[in-house]
């Protein structure tokens, strides 16, 4: 069995072993076969077969030890990316938020961009956020821009939205909803997000009991952009034969998708600034 015993879990063979001939009566109790993760436990029986892995958490350097011991005393081949896998939450709640270790190197790399807004930022947490039902929106739009793009690669960026008030929650539970847009950007009503923190930081505002801020770190389906460097604020949709808006002004870029399912929360960024 594949048991959760952590909120996170390692490797996709993970506390497997294989016996002959017993290969059809192995059992799966957490379930991964969710996209985009799509570990299915015939992929697993397979991979120790063939004396493969893939990481399912951020590496840091616990983890790196681990690797080094599958790769280079037992002999095994590392598969593709890091998954970043988080079991789903309970039903009755539509997301759960699980810390990202501050030993991760994708923890220090988003603490180093965030220093754009001040070297003297505090950053009090990093949360990875699952919620499957805005996964499972992401994942269906993801497979509709692919297909419409020539390359069939929907583009998809990592990028920065900042938000206050009820958008925090909001945002968290129900993602990126249109019926909330900004209606009064330079271009219109989309959701924007930036490359830049300091451009999603002017979109925050410290909280009054704790001065504390939040900031989204997003995956954002892009598709075909539409270069853009005058404002339009009449927009209410990419214009035809394109899936996204890039503005230039002031020396930012900002991004901005205007359908239900183009964004995907995927880390939430608590900092005082």
């Amino acid at each position: 069995h594949v048991a959760l015993t952590h909120d996170r879990i390692d490797f996709d063979v993970n506390n497997l072993s294989l016996e002959k001939d017993y290969t059809h009566e192995l059992g799966m109790r957490v379930d991964i076969q969710q996209r985009p993760y799509s570990i299915e436990i015939e992929t697993i029986v397979d991979n120790i077969k063939n004396k493969r892995f893939q990481i399912l958490r951020p590496i840091d350097h616990f983890l790196i030890e681990r690797i080094d011991k599958m790769v280079n005393i037992r002999q095994w081949t590392q598969l593709g990316e890091p998954f970043l896998v988080v079991p789903n939450p309970n039903s009755k709640y539509p997301a759960v938020l699980v810390p990202l270790p501050s030993s991760s190197k994708l923890y220090q790399d988003l603490k180093t961009q965030m220093q754009k807004i001040s070297t003297a930022i505090q950053i009090l947490s990093i949360e990875q956020v699952k919620n499957p039902l805005l996964e499972e929106s992401y994942e269906s739009m993801k497979s509709i821009i692919a297909r419409q793009c020539t390359s069939v690669n929907p583009n998809e960026r990592y990028l920065f939205h900042g938000t206050k008030g009820p958008g925090i929650d909001g945002i968290r539970d129900d993602g990126f909803d249109d019926r909330y847009y900004n209606a009064s950007g330079n271009w219109g009503h989309g959701a924007y997000f930036a490359d830049d923190p300091n451009k999603s930081h002017g979109y925050t505002s410290a909280d009054t009991t704790d001065q504390t801020r939040v900031m989204y770190y997003n995956k954002v389906l892009l598709g075909i952009e539409s270069q853009q460097t005058a404002p339009n604020q009449k927009l209410v949709s990419a214009p035809i034969g394109f899936h996204s808006v890039v503005g230039t002004l002031n020396g930012f870029n900002e991004y901005i998708v205007y359908r239900y399912g183009q964004a995907l929360p995927y880390f939430k960024i608590i900092y005082k600034a």
